[in-house]
């Protein structure tokens, strides 16, 4: 009895990786069905709604590897499933490996997976790496509504090394990641700031797109952004599609986004990231 439940145990996690697998490749197969102007990543996201939230869903291995989870998401994975789906959608693919490569491209620095530092742990660098490789590009302005500013000073993850199970016992991963944080750091982000998301979307708030990455940018020190999610305008008014660790679940927040961000009040603002 011992040993046959140490054989179920060691089959649990090929037949969760079977199911994911499964999984996405149904939902490729529906995408690819849908009519050229299909907002893809509002497509996928929709198709999430209902899936748990979970917490540290990359943290399961005692090495970096290419974790995908579609039965628990966080706010970062369920971005990344999306897009990485998004990008599989339009080179026409329904393979699940190809959504792989796509997933390490968006995930790590420079699309290549390479230890735990290799990972865009803070949000800002996602958006560098995935600019360089011209999959998104950040839309800002120093015009209405981009009104307010933010000045990076990213130390959050090497201050507090004993948050990061990876992290705490890697001296190499903390210097590489340190040196990833002054990189970013010094740099000044125009960003809309809470107050101007109470526009309508024939105002300048408009320029936000369904589908667009929002990131909510913190005055947490150390952090740049709190929280990610997908744009979504209902009846004119501008709402976040996200995984909710309030509703713990993937949600199509009911608040617009003004009233949410107005029961948080560390969320300062959001910054805006559009799929090429």
């Amino acid at each position: 009895m011992k040993l046959r439940l140490i054989g179920l145990l060691l089959l649990f996690p090929l037949l969760t990786i079977a199911q994911d697998s499964l999984y996405v490749t149904k939902l490729l197969k529906e995408g690819k069905r849908q009519p050229a102007h299909t907002c893809l990543p509002i497509f996928y996201a929709t198709k999430l709604l209902g899936v748990p939230y979970g917490v540290a869903t990359l943290e399961v291995n005692d090495t970096e590897q290419l974790v995908v989870n579609m039965r628990s998401l966080d706010c970062t994975t369920l971005v990344e499933v999306c897009v990485a789906m998004s990008l599989t959608t339009k080179q026409q693919s329904v393979d699940y490996h190809i959504f792989l490569k796509n997933m390490e491209t968006i995930r790590y620095r420079n699309g290549k997976m390479n230890g735990y530092a290799s990972r865009n742990h803070y949000f800002t660098q996602w958006i560098s790496s995935n600019e360089r490789q011209g999959i998104v590009r950040e839309i800002t302005s120093t015009q209405k509504p981009f009104t307010a500013t933010q000045k990076l000073d990213l130390h959050y993850m090497t201050a507090h090394p004993q948050h990061y199970r990876m992290l705490r016992d890697d001296p190499h991963a903390k210097q590489l990641i340190r040196k990833y944080e002054q990189e970013e750091s010094g740099r000044q982000i125009n960003y809309i700031p809470r107050a101007q998301l109470n526009g309508s979307k024939s105002g300048p708030l408009g320029i936000i797109k369904d589908g667009d990455i929002l990131a909510i940018v913190t005055k947490k020190d150390g952090l740049d952004v709190s929280h990610i999610g997908f744009a979504k305008w209902s009846d004119g008014k501008l709402h976040l599609l996200n995984a909710s660790q309030i509703h713990k679940k993937v949600v199509l927040e009911p608040m617009t986004l003004y009233e949410y961000m107005g029961k948080h009040p560390s969320q300062l603002g959001i910054r805006v990231i559009r799929l090429l």
